[in-house]
């Protein structure tokens, strides 16, 4: 549609297209917005405003503000079906009728020989950051998977290049801790993102250990549980950020005496997976401050290593091959000491699980 302005000049004004003809747009919204993730490719396909409305902020704000997001799990993997190692990506539906792991095609060629690599979720994106190969040294290199459109893109590289560190999302930002398989000008550095600027922020503190191998966010912290080799000195088990003062402490010892495997928080509890005889699930209790046995795990149906997953009150446990149970700590029960649970095939391959990660849409 085109108008004159007060100049003289003819001007083009865009033509609102509704989202379905003869209804408010916000009435189409509050429709469409119930409809199972499972579907939202189908919508996609209806029309081009369609498909830019479900891959919009709006879409996104939209279904959180009203409580209809759902929770998928993204996994990233080594696949050893040939001598190449390769890296793979899968995504599941924990509440689809018919549950099974999808594989995610597309993953960016650069990083599917990499080992070392960082996995985490920022707002509707998973980050893929840094790593390393055997003729490649660690790489500064950021890709994100946008879950609304199903793409992947490059977003600012790290500071510092990193590999085998950790990664962990905290206020709405990334923070790259540490890393070791690299020549870092200072080892005992950490990096902040903000997708806002798409910018990253370096810092360093001497209590950040260069060797990580678990991390997890419990009330507002990043805990880190540091390696066993001789650089790090013997009474360092384990460092905690506070937000609050912006620097890096030795965690507290009662806590850390359990961190044994894989953690997860669920409802503001901290769990971790015992992998040291079989599979057991140990609660951390805030009040003793002491760590309580939840239960143990059919050997059946897990194969460890595992990793662990917080979907609402259920913790989904991921070992090899994608073998995959899922047990709701709310209304534990056991059943000869077993915890009683669901199961999810696994996959044909034996493909080691390296990070597994939840995404809400």
């Amino acid at each position: 549609m085109t108008e004159t302005n007060s100049e003289g000049i003819i001007q083009t004004k865009p033509i609102h297209t509704p989202l379905i003809c003869g209804l408010p747009d916000d009435i189409v919204l509050f429709c469409l917005a119930r409809v199972p993730r499972r579907y939202h490719p189908v919508l996609k396909c209806v029309s081009k405003r369609w498909r830019d409305l479900v891959c919009s902020d709006e879409w996104l704000s939209y279904r959180r503000k009203h409580n209809l997001a759902e929770s998928w799990i993204y996994v990233l993997c080594r696949d050893k079906t040939d001598r190449l190692e390769r890296a793979c990506f899968y995504e599941l539906d924990p509440i689809s009728p018919k549950r099974c792991w999808k594989l995610v095609p597309s993953l960016p060629d650069q990083c599917l020989k990499r080992k070392g690599m960082a996995f985490e979720v920022l707002g509707s994106k998973v980050y893929l950051l840094g790593g390393c190969g055997w003729f490649e040294d660690a790489t500064d290199e950021v890709y994100c998977y946008d879950a609304l459109k199903n793409t992947w893109d490059k977003a600012a590289p790290l500071s510092t290049a990193r590999c085998y560190f950790a990664c962990e999302a905290l206020n709405k930002k990334l923070y790259a801790i540490g890393g070791v398989g690299s020549n870092l000008s200072d080892p005992r550095s950490w990096d902040t993102y903000d997708p806002s600027t798409n910018s990253w922020t370096s810092h360093s503190d001497p209590n950040i250990v260069p060797e990580i191998e678990e991390s997890f966010v419990l009330d507002g912290n990043i805990y880190i549980r540091c390696g066993t080799s001789s650089t790090i000195p013997p009474h360092v088990y384990a460092v905690v950020y506070k937000p609050s003062s912006g620097t890096w402490q030795h965690a507290d010892k009662d806590l850390v005496s359990g961190w044994s495997g894989p953690a997860v928080v669920v409802d503001g509890n901290l769990y971790v997976l015992d992998q040291s005889s079989g599979t057991r699930l140990m609660m951390w209790q805030k009040e003793s401050r002491e760590w309580v046995a939840v239960g143990r795990l059919s050997p059946l149906l897990t194969r460890p290593p595992c990793r662990l997953a917080a979907v609402g009150k259920s913790i989904v446990v991921i070992g090899k091959g994608l073998s995959t149970v899922v047990f709701d700590v709310s209304r534990a029960g056991n059943i000869g000491g077993v915890m009683v649970s669901s199961s999810i095939p696994r996959l044909v391959n034996d493909d080691d699980i390296i990070s597994c990660k939840v995404l809400s849409i």
